[in-house]
């Protein structure tokens, strides 16, 4: 069972847009160092949707093999092409994933028979642990808890990061589903709320720049100590806020070069930061002691 702190992993780039592997290599450590549970290799936050299907096998290889099993490796392998989905699972079953993370279907808006069937093809045609993901705010496609509840009979699927930010989902899963089956957060500044429900932990983006203290968090909101992990969720609201002021990852890869720990690069069709919103990141910096 996935528990805890997950962290979904930018993808450094150097300022050419090319992938910087080292710096990549320094944030596993750092990760792994600081109590992170998991780690997300090309989710959205590693802009799986601007790499190559060669880039993206790599960055899962490369990550498969720096952690060297010392935490599972969830790999993004999330497509709105049903057999493009089922090919990327199968490759990161093949490159030693421990488990897989496939995202909703985006553009393309099927209906919840449509989401079923999809996601019931992949898990019998590959293996290997499997995670929904449900983001309705970047892929235009809302999976309801009943077909979440579906799927979640199937053996390969272990769970779903639901990315709402309605808590009220997770008492709509939780009675319908197996004691085993993960409900993670895909929404920092609700993740708290969603453990306190019954959920299982989550897949963060401020985890990037504040492992230890959402690793913190989330151990004592397990643990059933929230007044410890409210004082945490509140220390981190700032970045659960200021990392959305422009389209992840811009500004958490921003702060992850501010603290140098990788270079200025991202990936067209996104740009860097806008000036306008430096200041609030610093202040955010100061407030977390991060500068």
């Amino acid at each position: 069972m996935l528990t805890g702190s997950m962290v979904a992993i930018v993808t450094p780039m150097n300022a050419d847009g090319s992938i910087c592997w080292d710096s990549l290599e320094q944030l596993i450590e750092f990760h792994l160092l600081n109590g992170t549970t998991a780690i997300v290799a090309v989710g959205t936050t590693g802009e799986s949707a601007t790499l190559s299907v060669s880039e993206h096998t790599s960055v899962i290889k490369f990550v498969v093999e720096k952690v060297n099993k010392r935490c599972p490796v969830i790999a993004g392998t999330g497509a709105n092409a049903t057999l493009e989905a089922m090919e990327l699972t199968a490759k990161a079953k093949e490159l030693g994933a421990d488990a897989c993370l496939l995202v909703t279907p985006y553009y393309n808006k099927p209906g919840q028979e449509g989401l079923y069937q999809h996601y019931m093809a992949i898990a019998n045609h590959v293996d290997i642990p499997q995670i929904l993901y449900n983001v309705p705010g970047r892929t235009a496609c809302d999976m309801l808890p009943e077909t979440v509840v579906r799927l979640a009979r199937h053996p390969n699927i272990v769970g779903i990061k639901e990315a709402t930010g309605d808590i009220q989902r997770v008492h709509d899963i939780r009675p319908q589903v197996s004691a085993d089956f993960s409900i993670l957060s895909g929404d920092d500044a609700t993740c708290l709320e969603l453990i306190r429900a019954g959920g299982h932990g989550v897949i963060s983006v401020t985890s990037n720049i504040l492992p230890a203290k959402m690793a913190q968090m989330c151990n004592a909101a397990l643990a059933g100590d929230f007044t410890t992990a409210d004082a945490l969720q509140q220390d981190m609201m700032v970045f659960h806020d200021g990392l959305f002021v422009e389209a992840n990852p811009i500004p958490v890869k921003w702060v992850l070069a501010e603290m140098n720990k990788m270079p200025k690069g991202i990936r067209l069709p996104l740009t860097w930061l806008e000036p306008q919103h430096e200041a609030a990141l610093k202040q955010a910096m100061v407030a977390c002691k991060l500068d």
